[in-house]
C-alpha cells in the first residue's frame, strides 16, 4: 500500500507518516518498481498503535520506547501520565477560573483586564501587606470579582489580612454571603471558623439566616461566633447557646454582653434570668461556671434577676454569694 492510500485509511498525514519515518518509528521496508514506499499490513498496525498512544499524551520518543523496548512496562509510564495530566488539569481550572473573575468584573478596556490581573495575583501573594492592600483596594477603580475575595477569606491565616477581606466582602453588594456560607460545609475546621467569622460581619437577612443554622454546626467555635453574631442582631435563638458558653468560659465575657444586648424587654429579659439560674441551680456546674453565670445575671435587667441575685446572696457557695451581694448593691445604685 502506497503511503496515499496510507494517509487515506489511517487519517495520518503523508508528511506525518514521513516524520514517523524519519524517527524510526515505522520502517516501510517495501518499494515499489518505481521506487515508492510501500507499507505493509505490520507497518500499517504499527501506525495505528503509535496513534493510539499518541492519544494517552505520550510523546514520540516515549511511543518509541514503549513498542521497541521488550522490557519496557507502562506501569510507571502510565501513572507519570496521571501525574501530568492532573497537572494540566489544576493549571487549565485554575487558568478557566481567572478568565471568569476576569469577566465578571466587566472590563471596559484593557487596562481593566490588567488592573483585575493585578489584584488577583496580589490577593494570592506570599506577603500579607501586598495581599491586604489589594483586599483595601479592591473597589476603589475596578472591582475585585466577588468570588475571589471570599476564596480570599476563607483561605487567609493573618487577621489583619482576614479583617481587611471581610470588610472588602461586605461591601461588596449581592453574591458574596452564599459564597462564604459555602466555607460552613468544608472538611477543614479551621475554613468553617473563617467562613462564620465573615458571615458575622456581612448585613442582611440571609446571613442572619446562615447564622442561625450555624448554631447546629459541629464546632463548638463555630457555634461560638454565631451566636454572638446572633446576639448582636437581636436574634433571641442565640440565648442558650450564649449561656452554654457562659458556662463553659468561652468569650463568656461577650456572650454576657450579647444577652445583656438581647434582654431587651421584659420577656426575653425574664427568659434569660431564667435559664441562667435553671443552669445554677439544676447542672452539676463548677464554681467558676457558677461564678460566671451570677455575674451575667447582672447584665440581664428585670425583677427576676434581681430576685436572683437575692436568693444567690445567700447561697452556699461564698464566692457566689459575695459575688450575688456586690451586684445587687450596684443595681441599688443605678
Amino acid at each position: 500500500m502506497l503511503i496515499g492510500e496510507v494517509a487515506r485509511r489511517s487519517g495520518v498525514s503523508a508528511r506525518m507518516l514521513r516524520h514517523y519515518e524519519s524517527l524510526g518509528l515505522v520502517r516501510p521496508a517495501g518499494r515499489t518498481g518505481s521506487g515508492y514506499r510501500e507499507y505493509s499490513g505490520e507497518d500499517i498496525r504499527r501506525i495505528f498503535q503509535i496513534e493510539s498512544l499518541r492519544s494517552l499524551g505520550l510523546s514520540l520518543r516515549e511511543i518509541g520506547r514503549a513498542l521497541d523496548d521488550p522490557g519496557f512496562t507502562p506501569a510507571a509510564l502510565v501513572d507519570d501520565l496521571i501525574g501530568r495530566t492532573r497537572e494540566r488539569i489544576a493549571a487549565e481550572t485554575e487558568l478557566l477560573t481567572r478568565l471568569r473573575r476576569i469577566d465578571a468584573a466587566d472590563p471596559e478596556v484593557w487596562e481593566d483586564v490588567l488592573q483585575v490581573v493585578a489584584l488577583l495575583q496580589a490577593l494570592g501573594s506570599k506577603s500579607a501587606g501586598v495581599r491586604q492592600s489589594a483586599a483595601l483596594s479592591s473597589g476603589d477603580e475596578v472591582p475585585v470579582p466577588v468570588e475571589a475575595l471570599a476564596e480570599a477569606a476563607l483561605r487567609e491565616t493573618e487577621p489583619n489580612v482576614a479583617g481587611a477581606l471581610r470588610w472588602a466582602l461586605a461591601r461588596s453588594g449581592d453574591g458574596a454571603t452564599a459564597l462564604l456560607a459555602e466555607g460552613l460545609g468544608s472538611p477543614v475546621a479551621e475554613v468553617r471558623e473563617r467562613a462564620v467569622r465573615s458571615l458575622a460581619e456581612m448585613p442582611g437577612a440571609e446571613a442572619t439566616e446562615w447564622l442561625s443554622q450555624a448554631l447546629a454546626a459541629p464546632d463548638a467555635g463555630v457555634r461560638g461566633y454565631a451566636a454572638l453574631a446572633l446576639g448582636a442582631r437581636g436574634v433571641a435563638e442565640a440565648v442558650p447557646m450564649l449561656v452554654d458558653m457562659i458556662v463553659e468560659g468561652r468569650n463568656d465575657i461577650d456572650a454576657a454582653d450579647a444577652l445583656s444586648t438581647l434582654a431587651g424587654d421584659t420577656a426575653t429579659a425574664d427568659r434569660i434570668a431564667t435559664m441562667l439560674v435553671d443552669r445554677l441551680a439544676h447542672e452539676a456546674t463548677d464554681a467558676p461556671g457558677r461564678g460566671r453565670l451570677t455575674q451575667a445575671l447582672a447584665a440581664v435587667p428585670g425583677a427576676k434577676a434581681s430576685d436572683a441575685l437575692v436568693e444567690l446572696s445567700h447561697d452556699e457557695d461564698r464566692p457566689v454569694a459575695l459575688t450575688a451581694t456586690y451586684l445587687l448593691r450596684l443595681r441599688d445604685e443605678r
